[in-house]
Formats: C-alpha cells, sequence, structure tokens
C-alpha cells in the first residue's frame, strides 16, 4: 500500500512540475510531453525498457530529467540505494547542454518550490584518453623542446598543469596529447594523481547524474558482460538519449576499426625509439594506402579500395614485430601488435564477420569490421542488465512502428520493452507547405544536375533565399553548387564542410542565405526562425549500399522483403531527421521541398514519404509556394539577403 501511495505521489510530482511550476518561468505547459514523462517514469518504477519517440519540439530532455528527479526521491522514500542516474547521448552539445543549462535549472526551480533540498550535481563521463596522467605530463616537459613548439600549442601543453580534462586545450598537438593522456593499462596507484582523485571523486556518491556518450556506455556494458571492472557506477537507470544513434555505435563498439592515425602514431613511436629504417620502411609501404584513407568519405568507399593495399602495410608490420619487438618499449611493442593484429584481421576477411568503411575523425576513411550479428552481442551486454532503461529519440519509429529499430537492436523478442509516441506539438499544417513538382528532375538522364540545379534557383527565389538544401552525397553538392554560382544569385550561398563551425555562424548571421550541406547536417543542427524557411531535398536519403546491408539482405527470403524491413525504413527515419531542420519553435515557417521523382504522386515511394512526414499541404507549383511565404512571413523578411 505504501508502495503505491509512493507511486502515486512521484506521478503528482510530475504534473506539479510541468504544469505549475515550469509556466511560471514561461514554458508552455504540453500534454504530450507531461504524457511522455508519466511513461518514462512507469518505465523506471517497473525495471522496463522505454523506447520513446519524441516528436520535435515535444521537450524530451526534461521529460527524462524530471522523471529522473522524481525517481530518486520514489527510491530514496522506499530506502533504497542512493544511486545515480546515467544520461548517455551522442553529441557533445546535448551532453553539454544537459550539465549547464537543463539540470542546474531545473534544480533551481525544484529547490525553490521545496521539493529538493539540494542541487542535482551532475558530472560529464569521458574515456581514459581524454584526461592527463601527471606522469607522462611530466616526462613530456622534461623531453620537448617547447623553445620550438608552435605559441599556440607550448601554451596549451603547458595548461595541463592546471587542467585535468584534454579537451578544453583545443590547440593541444595531437602528438602531445597522445603522449600525456592517461594510458589503458593506468594503475600507478598514486594518492597525487588527479586522473584516480577525480575517478575516486566520480565513484563517490557525490553526483546524482552521471553524463557519457553511447560509447563510454557501451564500453560499460562490455565490461560487465565480461567480468571487467565497470567504468560507469551501478545506476538506478539509463537514459538514452538520440538512442537511434546506438545501433551504429555499437557496431563500431562490438567491431575493430583501423583508423589512418594509428598507422602514423606507430611510425612516430619506432622513430622516435631510434628504429629509423622501421619507421621508414613502414611509412614507404603505409604511403598509399594513407593517402587513399586521406581522401573524403563519401559513404560509398568501398573496403575493397584498401584492402589490397593493406596486404603489404600486414607483410611490413610482421616483419617489424619479428625483428625487433624484443627491443622496443612495451608501450611500443604493445601498440605495434595491435596495429599488426587488426591488420591481420582485415586481411583474412572472416566469413561470420562484415567489413566496410566509416568517416573518421578528420572526414577520411577508417576500417572497419563487425560480427555480423550485432544484436546477439546487444541482448547479452546491455539489455540482460538488471535496471529500467529509457531509449529516447525522435526517429525511433516510423509513425508508431517500432519494429525496425527493435530489429536492430536485438530487443523484438525482450519482454521488458514498453513503446510510447509523442508527436511533436507543432502546427504543421498552418506553418509547413509540402512542395512536390509535377515534372521533377529524372536523376538518370543526361541533363539531371541542369533540371535539378534549375528547380532549386527557382525555389530559392520563390522564397526569397533562407534556404537550406539536404543532399545524400558530397558529389550532387559539388554539381548543384557549381550550377547554382554560374547563375549568380543575389543570395550570399554557403557550402557546409566537414569543418563545419565557422560556415554555420555565417549562414546563421546571414540572413536570406543558402546553405548547401550533405552528410551529419541531416540532424542535430539547430536553426529556429527565419534562418531555414525553405528545406530542399533532391533525393530521398535511402541508405548506400555497403557490405553491411549485404548481409542485412541476406537474412531477408526476397529483395522485396529486404526493402521492406530494412531499406524503407531507414529511408523514412532519415526523411524524418531531415524534415526536423525546418521547424524547429512553435513559431516557425518553411517550405519542405522534396524534388526526388520517386517520391512523385503515383510512384514507388510516394506512399512511404508520406508515411514519414507529420500532416500537412501539399502544393505542386511554384505559385502556390510564393503565395505561402507571402503569407506566412514579415515584410521584413522580404528584404534580407538579396543583393
Amino acid at each position: 500500500m505504501e508502495q503505491k501511495n509512493n507511486r502515486q505521489i512521484a506521478h503528482s510530482k510530475i504534473d506539479h512540475i510541468f504544469r505549475d511550476l515550469l509556466p511560471v518561468y514561461g514554458m508552455a505547459e504540453r500534454p504530450a510531453q507531461v504524457a511522455l514523462s508519466h511513461r518514462m517514469l512507469d518505465a523506471m518504477l517497473d525495471g522496463s525498457i522505454a523506447l520513446c519517440d519524441a516528436g520535435t519540439g515535444i521537450g524530451k530532455t526534461y521529460a527524462y530529467l524530471v522523471a529522473g528527479a522524481v525517481f530518486r526521491q520514489f527510491r530514496a522514500s522506499e530506502r533504497l540505494a542512493d544511486q545515480p542516474i546515467v544520461i548517455s547521448t551522442s553529441s557533445i552539445a546535448l551532453q553539454d547542454a544537459v550539465i549547464h543549462d537543463y539540470l542546474p535549472f531545473l534544480s533551481r526551480i525544484m529547490m525553490e518550490d521545496g521539493l529538493l533540498d539540494s542541487p542535482l550535481r551532475a558530472v560529464l563521463r569521458k574515456g581514459k584518453s581524454h584526461y592527463v596522467c601527471d606522469a607522462r605530463l611530466m616526462r613530456r616537459l622534461q623531453t620537448a623542446n617547447l623553445d620550438r613548439k608552435n605559441p599556440l600549442a607550448k601554451a596549451a601543453l603547458l595548461s595541463m598543469r592546471d587542467h585535468l580534462d584534454l579537451d578544453l586545450a583545443p590547440h593541444l598537438s595531437s602528438y602531445d596529447r597522445e603522449r600525456i593522456c592517461v594510458p589503458q593499462t593506468c594503475d600507478c596507484g598514486k594518492s597525487d594523481c588527479r586522473y584516480l582523485r577525480y575517478m575516486d571523486v566520480c565513484a563517490s556518491g557525490r553526483y546524482a547524474i552521471h553524463v557519457c556518450n553511447h560509447n563510454l556506455l557501451l564500453a560499460d556494458a562490455i565490461h560487465r558482460g565480461s567480468g571487467r571492472r565497470p567504468i560507469l557506477p551501478d545506476s538506478c537507470a539509463v537514459v538514452a538519449d538520440e538512442a537511434h544513434k546506438l545501433p551504429e555505435t555499437a557496431r563500431q563498439m562490438f567491431g575493430i576499426t583501423l583508423a589512418a592515425g594509428e598507422l602514423r602514431a606507430l611510425c612516430r613511436k619506432l622513430r622516435g625509439e631510434r628504429f629509423l629504417l622501421a619507421s621508414e620502411t613502414l611509412e614507404e609501404t603505409a604511403g598509399p594506402l594513407l593517402t587513399e584513407m586521406a581522401k573524403p568519405w563519401s559513404g560509398d568507399s568501398a573496403f575493397s579500395q584498401f584492402s589490397g593495399l593493406l596486404t603489404t602495410v600486414e607483410q611490413t608490420l610482421a616483419v617489424i614485430h619479428r625483428q625487433i619487438r624484443r627491443m622496443l618499449t612495451a608501450a611500443t611493442r604493445r601498440e605495434l601488435e595491435q596495429v599488426l593484429d587488426k591488420a591481420k584481421l582485415f586481411c583474412l576477411r572472416q566469413s561470420d564477420m562484415v567489413y566496410y568503411t566509416a568517416e573518421d575523425e578528420g572526414g577520411g576513411s577508417m576500417l572497419c569490421a563487425s560480427a555480423s550479428d550485432l544484436t546477439a552481442q546487444l541482448r547479452q551486454t546491455l539489455w540482460r542488465q538488471d535496471r529500467p532503461m529509457v531509449l529516447a529519440s525522435g526517429t525511433l519509429a516510423v509513425g508508431s512502428d517500432f519494429r525496425h529499430f527493435k530489429a536492430e537492436t536485438g530487443l523484438l523478442a525482450e519482454g521488458r520493452v514498453r513503446e510510447h509516441t509523442a508527436p511533436s506539438p507543432f502546427d504543421y499544417r498552418r506553418n509547413c507547405l509540402l512542395y512536390l513538382p509535377v515534372m521533377p528532375p529524372k536523376q538518370h538522364t543526361r541533363h539531371y544536375y541542369a533540371s535539378l540545379t534549375r528547380q532549386i534557383a527557382a525555389l530559392i527565389e520563390a522564397a526569397h533565399g533562407h534556404a537550406l538544401i539536404l543532399f545524400t552525397s558530397y558529389a550532387a553538392m559539388s554539381a548543384v553548387k557549381e550550377g547554382l554560382e554560374k547563375r549568380e544569385l543575389s543570395y550570399p550561398m554557403f557550402t557546409l564542410g566537414r569543418n563545419s563551425g565557422h560556415t554555420m555562424e555565417q549562414f546563421r548571421t546571414s540572413p536570406g542565405s543558402i546553405l548547401l550541406a550533405a552528410g551529419a547536417a541531416w540532424e542535430g543542427f539547430d536553426f529556429p526562425g527565419d534562418c531555414v524557411s525553405l528545406l530542399i531535398l533532391p533525393r530521398l536519403p535511402f541508405p548506400i549500399p555497403d557490405a553491411v546491408k549485404e548481409r542485412e539482405r541476406t537474412k531477408h527470403p526476397t529483395l522485396h522483403d529486404f526493402l521492406q524491413a530494412v531499406v524503407v525504413p531507414e529511408m523514412q527515419i532519415k526523411l524524418r531527421q531531415g524534415f526536423g531542420r525546418a521547424i524547429r519553435t512553435e513559431r516557425d515557417t518553411c517550405v519542405v521541398a522534396i524534388l526526388d521523382e520517386r517520391a512523385a504522386d503515383g510512384h514507388r515511394y510516394a506512399k512511404d514519404m508520406m508515411d514519414a512526414l507529420p500532416e500537412m499541404p501539399v502544393a505542386h507549383s511554384l505559385e502556390e509556394v510564393k503565395a505561402f511565404v507571402r503569407a506566412v512571413k514579415p515584410e521584413g523578411y522580404f528584404l534580407e539577403g538579396a543583393a
């Protein structure tokens, strides 16, 4: 009876926070957000795995933070162990926002109301390589010629005497970073070690919330599943925000990757230990492979482009290992053996592994291999843990169908799964217009890019700039950019490359401008207001065929079954992610133009496309686009951007 009362009290607190406290600070009450927070709390109370598809603007971050805060109070009333909540995300921006914006604000208003006695403290957790090792730092400072270093790099290196987090020194060279970070095997046991003291504080119970990325969450799960020491503390609940990224992260974490930086780092270490011949031989042998890996990753880079070049590298590594391994320091020998083992694995091409390429941190290619069945790995590590989990994202489901995500993550047969969809509060019927041209450009024609550029230019003029154009390939983006430049449009035009920060700021601060983008720009970028009043999608974002997809294809009896079970749902989810760039607040208005002939009325994927998007009016002529823009935009909008 007491537990039932405590559950009711917990749910009543959620209603009080959302309906009484937050509106005082200008936050509108959203019934769907309140319902979402209740479902998240139910999952925590029941030990379930909640799949929560939260539409754009629903406010899912506050939903799970409120649910988590109330759940901790429920546990206290039940005299259960005081354990933190782990929140995992895929983006640094969201991690920072949770720690520095969302949680302090929520803590403050709950304390003012008497719901909390002390603030909810949060800590950002990272892997060892993000922190400085004092012993290695001192060795580096003693051996480095500081007078010959770049002034910014020198200042960054010296600053680490006062800072533990390497990410606080953006000008720290990769060479220095590699030499002063905490090594994977860290067992110095020194009482004055800042890193160990920090780990002790993290484990002390001081923090109610531990925030990390998906990689660290899965690394902790792998440690627990294999009986090794956990990385994160025992928690009372796990929240995985941006959970649609979990399968991609799992593919990396449960597999093997080889990046160009690993080969370059090994060459530097061999040279640093005076094995100049070995270093030069490896650099020469690996040169063609490194050149190929440095080229911009396009998504369709086949593994076979690299495998032949890797064979000679593997042979050179084997010779170096055989001849000088006993003369190397333990750290360099270990690194040589790790790179050699990876090269051997990639050269063997085992039948139970899937081999593919992915984009590395510098925008080039890295080689990847993963087990063909990731779902078994996830079931054995993450889902078998006896603690509640909330998986939240704006793109876990298509409509209310979670089957694709559950199949990807091994949750189809998991009895603890509960599903909840929270539709966006935005009025798309009033504030959005979907434009589908009567005669879209036909891709398999000689004049496709000329036709596509012509239609894009006409849309830009109709909407008076303020346009974001999302491409599915960098080649298409380059072709259209060239065509638009020849037309000399009267609006500033920017191209979003892989180093996006500067370009994003230029676009935001240049009213009426045009931004061409691809890759990561399909999700995570936020353009509220009139900045994006025209969103153009030249092609539906179907996944690019690769080794992973080929392996998945073999699991389905027919091509049609494979398309319906895997390819179409992935396209719909990616489409929803791109569409989410259009409207970011209740007052935003936008034209969304899809120029893919396959989405035209009566064509093969028209229904699939419409099923993925919210209901909104559809236009087929530029005159309708012009009328919509004129009706929803203020006069000042039409004066922006044009030269």
